[in-house]
């Protein structure tokens, strides 16, 4: 049973649910839960009723809606009152869960900027300065994406799952597409670290999402793995708005 005086801050993500439990200030517990067994998820919560909930959903808004009825949580929508400031054309399109990670970013930032790297469903770059907030960023497609496009958008391609590293060539169709997949993104991954270090100086990279511990990353760069960096975000939401 969770006490009273703890937090359950929910990320409704697109392929699972992470609940973490604050207590002080403190991130003291988190539990995953597949979108797939939604009724887990709902038990856990019943068992620890007595909690406040905060929720940040990228799911469909009748799923969200859904998620919020059960839960009795407390939304976190683009119209949410931030403490940085959000340097972005259209903030109704920003994805909340790109918003909490900058929220992060800016709590734990100790140079001019930050850039949050979210590797899940997508892959999410997003830039932080410390004196003028949220500054925009880019959204590309993650491993499983890339692996359905494939299958979906040609005519012998198999779906693949594996996310194992994998050799430079390969030596027959399967391992052909997992190198140009999971290659191809760690590539792509390093030049966006390196073209941000040579525009911006006296930055700070922090790593986060599912799939991130797929990727071998420039070492030469400051970079700080948080699997948990959107809960810390969306708590401090949570804090900011009472």
């Amino acid at each position: 049973m969770i006490s009273e005086n703890i937090v359950l801050v929910i990320d409704a993500g697109n392929t699972s649910i992470k609940v973490g439990h604050f207590q002080e200030d403190t991130l003291v517990g988190v539990r995953c839960f597949s979108n797939n067994d939604m009724d887990k998820f709902y038990s856990y919560l019943n068992e620890n009723n007595s909690s406040s909930r905060v929720l940040s959903s990228v799911l469909s808004d009748k799923a969200t809606k859904n998620i919020v009825e059960k839960t009795n949580s407390f939304l976190v929508t683009t119209e949410a009152s931030l403490p940085i400031r959000i340097r972005y054309g259209t903030k109704n399109t920003l994805g909340v869960d790109r918003m909490c990670n900058a929220v992060a970013t800016s709590i734990l930032l100790k140079t001019a900027f930050g850039v949050s790297i979210d590797i899940g469903t997508c892959i999410k770059f997003d830039l932080i300065s410390k004196n003028d907030g949220y500054l925009g960023g880019s959204i590309a497609p993650g491993i499983n994406l890339r692996y359905r496009a494939l299958n979906d958008y040609t005519g012998k391609l198999p779906l693949l799952f594996n996310k194992s590293a994998t050799q430079l060539v390969g030596n027959d169709t399967n391992s052909s597409i997992q190198s140009g997949v999971l290659n191809g993104m760690n590539a792509e991954i390093n030049g966006l670290i390196k073209m941000y270090t040579e525009q911006y100086s006296d930055l700070t990279f922090f790593m986060t999402g599912g799939d991130a511990r797929y990727f071998d990353l420039d070492s030469k760069n400051d970079i700080f793995a948080d699997e948990n960096l959107t809960l810390i975000g969306l708590f401090e939401i949570y804090k900011h708005n009472g």
